[in-house]
């Protein structure tokens, strides 16, 4: 089935809720100048039109763990069961299908080292089928976390964005420690990042003004931020890509800069490996990636070689469900 097209008033409201995915309707409607009821019924529709979802995230590198990206490489008739099973893990936040469905691609953010050694080391390199395992920790993001593509969009007018946009804050650099009362809301988030705060203090059993405290106190240190799960081809976006380029490391940050900027990316990072920088990518088509890659990337300095690979199916976005 072909996805609906998004009006304007859908369009703000994915980014209203990008900008603060926890904003009253009533806020956003005032701000759009819609009843907070419209609010909700588009919200509703675009929950099945559009896969919205807002999703609690933790910001690893405030807590001091790292990220990483793993490239498994299998033959084909294992590839879905392994992506399956990989989406499954809490400490997994993206999986894909990619090169022909021989490569499974996975964003982990592993709780400790003895989590990271068990997976990459252990499962891993023990699965059937698997040919090799490629691990890539990410050094430093340009693009991604709390920022997303629904930033770009330019949906709303900046007197509105202004107005949705939460105060800015900067934390200061101290790890953040979460203890069981905080664990225990950040999971609750991530299934529903808009849970009433009754809903948490239910889940807990903490009253609900301790709950308010903790979770705006997991917001300003930065470690808790809101992600807006949703289905890129509904926004026009039919082909998704990740780009793997190998910079001159005095062009590194440079280049960095330059792709946050463009449009066509929703994520990039410094990371280990051959190739020192990695992007996600989307656009309308194959024809508008050709000329992505041709004139916007061809045209950055310090550049010396991308591998690209096209994203043929998306398993777990954020958070999972399974097919019924």
């Amino acid at each position: 089935m072909d996805p609906q097209p998004l009006d304007a008033l859908d369009l703000k409201l994915l980014q209203a809720l990008q900008l603060d995915g926890r904003a009253p309707f009533s806020r956003i409607g005032e701000v759009l100048g819609v009843s907070d009821q419209t609010v909700a019924r588009r919200l509703r529709r675009l929950r099945t039109t559009a896969g919205l979802r807002v999703v609690g995230m933790v910001d690893e590198t405030r807590l001091g763990r790292a990220s990483w990206i793993v490239r498994l490489r299998c033959t084909p008739d294992v590839a879905e069961q392994l992506a399956t099973a990989l989406a499954r893990r809490s400490d997994t936040t993206y999986i894909n299908l990619i090169s022909g469905g021989t490569e499974v691609l996975c964003a982990m953010r592993p709780r400790s080292r003895q989590d990271r050694d068990e997976l990459l080391f252990d499962r891993l390199q023990r699965t059937p089928r698997v040919v090799s395992v490629s691990a890539h920790c990410l050094l430093h993001m340009f693009y991604g976390g709390p920022l997303g593509w629904l930033d770009k969009i330019q949906a709303l007018d900046a007197d509105e964005e202004e107005a949705l946009r939460p105060p800015r804050i900067e934390p200061d650099d101290a790890p953040v420690h979460l203890d069981e009362v905080d664990e225990a809301l950040v999971a609750l988030l991530r299934r529903d990042g808009r849970a009433t705060f009754s809903e948490l203090q239910t889940a807990t059993g903490q009253s609900e003004s301790v709950v308010k405290r903790r979770v705006e106190r997991l917001r300003v240190s930065g470690a808790l931020y809101f992600d807006v799960q949703h289905d890129s081809a509904s926004l026009g976006l039919g082909v998704g890509a990740m780009l793997w380029l190998t910079v001159a490391p005095s062009a590194l940050a440079d280049v960095g800069h330059a792709l946050a900027k463009h449009r066509e990316v929703g994520f990039a990072a410094a990371t280990t490996g051959q190739a020192n920088l990695v992007a996600s990518v989307a656009t309308a088509g194959t024809g508008e990636l050709y000329h992505y890659l041709s004139e916007k990337i061809g045209a950055l300095q310090g550049v010396q070689s991308v591998e690209s690979t096209l994203t043929l199916r998306q398993v777990k976005q954020l958070t999972y469900e399974p097919t019924r």
